[in-house]
């Protein structure tokens, strides 16, 4: 039921805040009967639809979503200096005038570098080495002025260096407008494309720019068109158009920049068609598409390169001829192992470097033109390692990037020839000591017995006395690995004596594809008993006090949090819920709705009763009753186009019927944000530091402003 106050009884509460909160009522949206129908006929009643609003602009429900954010900042008033104080740590240990390591591609040094006091890039390059005069490709910060919002999604040179065409989003809906630059003279053109994703790929004649057209109503990527520059948009043709709305569709060049690439792939099916980039007339594809048949393609030295997994779960690379145009072509190169899964790789002329996984933790091989294998060292015990920025083919050198939950983010470059590694940069992080802190990876036995790893990180001397601050973080959907690397702001909370955790639930695909398998579809529940028995035993083992842990996740990491609040909300004080996908089954009834008919594979599709009756059962504002509820933290952004605004509005609006409990509920809408939250690299921040204050508070951990 709705509180007219919220009294807190734990001696964890601060005095302040629980004060502040006793003299405040929360919002209470009206509620309105309406049935949602199954076209088989079931029915569920959702007293909050009408706060679904596709066009943003209805009177009543701004109105909540403005006294949400009204409450929020009234109730969260006494945390302020505390939530500055974390900001300032947070922003104080970025290196404001820091840049990107710079790559070589067609004779120019590109890199990206920010400028002290300032939220947004600076694109550039230097032609020849670093020591040429620079170039300005885009001055972020100059086209963000006056925006509430403003993002450069892609941008992309012609192969002649001369123009540059890029994406930008000033809304924060991923509908992307095309721009021109002339960066000889530093002109724009006034061609100008709208309604697009950002995914731009230039022709050989350095005029004509293929990019894919987004549907205005459900932002599926559904056609390939071609602009050719100085003609209207209106005129630009079509290449291709995706008639089957449970595919995503992308762009791109091979390796060798000898062909164009189409590519479409649902969640269980993918298909390239491709076209040379020196006269791009007829895209070709590669081979058909088949349900439960993945496959991505390059192409170096007269073949194509193909990562598949037909007839092979975890992934095999395989390779074809030119001219392949069907499966019965490829031939076997790296077969399929039951224990490694293969991630991905990059072709060079005289080595290809494959990205795998094993045991929950990534690595690099290296396989040679004669056959030849080694790996690429770590020395952690949890550690996140990948390919990085390799534009050019034709060297001994590979560049990749290291991480853990104590090490900054750092580039290396390796000789394959001679074993030499140098370190390009290392993220700095302003006053961090690496020494004074440990991370570890331990293992937890789910309740199927499942062994599910985890990866935590703490300040040194902490003691596994079971009387610490915890705050677990998952994902666990559409096959992501949420991999051990570094947080800075993750700093602050460690410093006041926290424990920080990550889970690699099942639904990621930390441990192989069967990972990904198992927490999909009607396997979903694993990810939500996998998060609860990782806490279970994290309290058992003494990493946390049984009432002191915080839980965290976004988008479907938000679905996550509902599940396990409805599931086991005594074992959580806290819970933070950034975007979260938590109107499962209403949201995938609606194919107008933008993503949904991308998602039948990851969720079911809720139209058939098998699916329904599965998801039914865990879609978090489905589940919501009367209990007393953890103190929940909920935050969305009222464009984003991933997970609408509605949901998580509804769900705060229906927990507050329900909640029996005392604990704050705080709903923060981003009224000029979307999916991502705010644009700049600061302002994000500021959000995170308000989420952080609220669980160090409510988890009794160390409030005192430093």
């Amino acid at each position: 039921m709705k509180t007219t106050s919220f009294l807190f009884a734990t001696v964890l509460m601060t005095a302040p805040f629980a004060s502040a909160a006793a003299d405040l009522t929360p919002p209470d949206a009206a509620r309105k009967p309406h049935v949602v129908k199954a076209p088989f006929g079931a029915e569920r009643n959702d007293e909050y639809y009408w706060l679904r609003d596709d066009d943003r602009k209805n009177p009543e429900m701004l109105a909540y979503l403005k006294a949400e954010n009204e409450y929020a900042d009234a109730l969260m008033a006494p945390l302020k200096p505390l939530q500055e104080a974390l900001y300032k740590e947070i922003v104080g240990r970025i290196k404001q005038d820091d840049s990107s390591v710079p790559y070589r591609e067609r004779g120019y040094w590109y890199y990206t570098r920010f400028e002290t006091g300032k939220d947004y890039p600076v694109h550039a390059r230097r032609k020849g080495s670093m020591e040429a005069a620079e170039e300005v490709l885009l001055d972020v910060n100059a086209l963000a002025e006056g925006k509430g919002y403003y993002s450069v999604g892609d941008y992309e040179v012609t192969q002649d260096n001369g123009i540059l065409a890029y994406a930008e989003d000033a809304v924060g809906r991923r509908q992307y407008v095309i721009k021109f630059k002339n960066l000889a003279t530093g002109e724009l053109y006034p061609d100008q494309i709208t309604g697009v994703s950002p995914n731009l790929v230039w022709a050989d004649d350095n005029k004509t720019l293929f990019y894919v057209e987004n549907d205005p109503e459900t932002l599926l990527t559904v056609r390939v068109k071609k602009h050719v520059l100085g003609t209207p948009a209106s005129q630009d043709v079509l290449v291709y158009e995706e008639k089957d709305d449970s595919f995503y569709m992308g762009i791109g060049r091979t390796r060798d920049d000898k062909f164009i690439c189409i590519g479409v792939e649902s969640t269980v099916s993918s298909e390239s068609r491709c076209a040379p980039a020196a006269n791009p007339a007829e895209f070709t594809v590669l081979a058909p598409r088949e349900r439960d048949v993945e496959y991505s393609a390059d192409h170096l030295d007269g073949r194509w390169v193909i990562r598949t997994n037909w007839n092979a779960q975890n992934f095999k690379i395989m390779t074809a001829p030119d001219g392949a145009t069907s499966r019965d072509q490829w031939k076997e190169w790296v077969p399929h192992s039951d224990k490694v899964y293969i991630e991905g790789f990059e072709l060079f002329d005289g080595f290809t470097a494959i990205s795998e996984r094993s045991e929950g933790l990534e690595r690099i091989r290296l396989l040679r033109a004669d056959g030849k294998e080694e790996y690429v060292k770590a020395d952690e015990p949890a550690y996140s390692m990948g390919l990085d920025v390799n534009s050019e083919h034709d060297t001994d050198w590979l560049r990749y990037s290291y991480t853990s939950m104590t090490t900054p983010a750092t580039t290396y470059e390796l000789n394959t020839k001679t074993g030499e590694r140098r370190q390009l940069k290392q993220q700095p992080v302003i006053g961090y000591d690496a020494t004074k802190y440990t991370t570890e990876r331990v293992w937890v036995e789910a309740r199927d017995g499942t062994k599910v790893p985890v990866s935590l990180v703490y300040k040194n001397g902490f003691k596994k006395d079971g009387t610490a601050a915890l705050l677990q973080y998952g994902y666990g959907s559409y096959g992501a690995s949420m991999d051990p690397g570094f947080s800075g702001p993750v700093v602050s909370l460690l410093d006041r004596g926290m424990v920080y955790a990550i889970a690699h639930i099942r639904g990621g695909q930390e441990m192989g594809r069967a990972w990904y398998d198992n927490g999909k579809l009607l396997h979903k529940k694993n990810t939500f008993t996998d998060f609860v028995d990782v806490t279970d035993a994290l309290v058992k083992q003494g990493y946390a006090a049984k009432d002191r842990v915080a839980a965290m996740g976004g988008s479907a990491g938000g679905l996550l949090m509902g599940a396990i609040t409805n599931l086991a909300p005594d074992k959580y004080r806290a819970i933070v819920s950034q975007v979260p996908f938590v109107d499962v089954v209403t949201t995938m009834l609606d194919p107008t709705i933008p993503l949904t008919t991308n998602e039948y594979d990851e969720w079911g599709n809720p139209e058939k009763k098998e699916f329904y009756d599965y998801i039914v059962t865990y879609s978090p504002y489905d589940n919501l009753k009367s209990h007393a509820y953890p103190a929940i933290f909920v935050g969305t952004g009222l464009w984003d186009s991933q997970v609408q605004y509605w949901e998580p509005a509804k769900y705060v609006a229906r927990l507050r019927d329900v909640n029996t409990g005392k604990l704050p509920v705080l709903f923060r809408t981003n009224m000029e944000a979307g999916h991502g939250g705010k644009s700049g690299r600061f302002r994000r921040y500021q959000e995170m530091s308000e989420y952080y204050a609220f669980v160090l508070d409510q988890l009794g951990a160390d409030t005192a402003v430093k």
